[in-house]
């Protein structure tokens, strides 16, 4: 049979033809072990030099060519910002979904594995479900760290397919009066400039949007440089709700885009209650790094 003629033609005429159906289809085990065998058999055809030379050109796989110590400086300086926060070190992997079910972001985005997980991309999204799962037995919870994620999308010259993120998130349940999002708002919006500032910064700022007007002038009396950003496109569309922010810091030269945070509806999607609350902050380690 040509190559073009039945079975073999539908494979080859795309993703999206009835093999990916009949994969998509099988339960979670029977697709975790036809996965695995499929990896098993191809990397049983490479040899030494073939994994070498991956490891030179594959942009997943190369180390990030910042240094060690200026990275970690960073981190350091970052979590030692966050001292109301509680520290999680958080799995490098996420139930399949986290990013596309949870947090919005297209799937293509994230690179699966083969036992129904996917690589972190976001470590607000990891920080989120463990909120969620400690909000079982607590009434506000305060999460950060700081995790190595990885994106599958295409990305311009001289940025990385991995990089370092600092991520906090405050969970907690509405009270009425926007009381909550006034106090969560308020703890992120301090300690994001607060972790510029701990890095030398000469400027830090938020770009604030809008999204709610029952949030307009929430961060009237917070001590911390704001200005509007109502022409933000980003972040819209589910991602944020309410109110979100862009971070920026100079550090002895004009202002840079360095992190972003919002409200976000993660929680009340992972929990189904309609009273939960959940506010989120990340900042760019190796943006930071590249500043300082």
């Amino acid at each position: 049979m040509a190559h073009d003629d039945g079975p073999g033609r539908r494979v080859l005429s795309g993703p999206g033809g009835p093999a990916a159906d009949v994969l998509a289809a099988l339960p979670g085990a029977d697709l975790t072990t036809v996965q695995l065998e499929v990896a098993r058999r191809r990397a049983a055809r490479l040899s030494g030099p073939d994994v070498l030379r991956r490891h030179r050109e594959d942009r997943f796989a190369a180390p990030s060519p910042l240094p060690f110590a200026l990275l970690r400086r960073v981190e350091d300086a970052l979590i030692g910002a966050a001292a109301s926060f509680e520290l999680v070190a958080l799995s490098p992997l996420a139930p399949l979904g986290t990013h596309s079910a949870v947090a919005g972001l297209a799937q293509h985005r994230v690179v699966p594995t083969g036992r129904g997980t996917e690589v972190a991309a976001d470590p607000t999204a990891g920080l989120a479900l463990e909120a969620a799962v400690r909000r079982a037995s607590a009434s506000v919870v305060r999460l950060a760290t700081v995790q190595r994620v990885v994106r599958a999308q295409r990305v311009p010259t001289g940025l990385f397919a991995h990089f370092s993120l600092f991520g906090a998130v405050t969970a907690g349940r509405d009270t009425g009066n926007l009381a909550f999002e006034r106090a969560a708002l308020a703890e992120h919006a301090e300690l994001v400039v607060a972790a510029c500032r701990a890095l030398g910064a000469t400027e830090a700022s938020l770009g604030v949007t809008v999204l709610d007007p029952r949030f307009e002038g929430l961060l009237d009396e917070v001590g911390v440089p704001v200005h509007p950003f109502p022409e933000r496109e980003g972040g819209r569309g589910g991602y944020y709700e309410g109110l979100c922010f862009k971070v920026y810091a100079a550090f002895g030269g004009s202002l840079a885009e360095v992190g972003d945070g919002g409200f976000t509806p993660w929680t009340r999607k992972l929990t189904g209650n309609a009273k939960e609350r959940l506010m989120t902050s990340g900042l760019g380690v190796d943006r930071l790094a590249t500043l300082v």
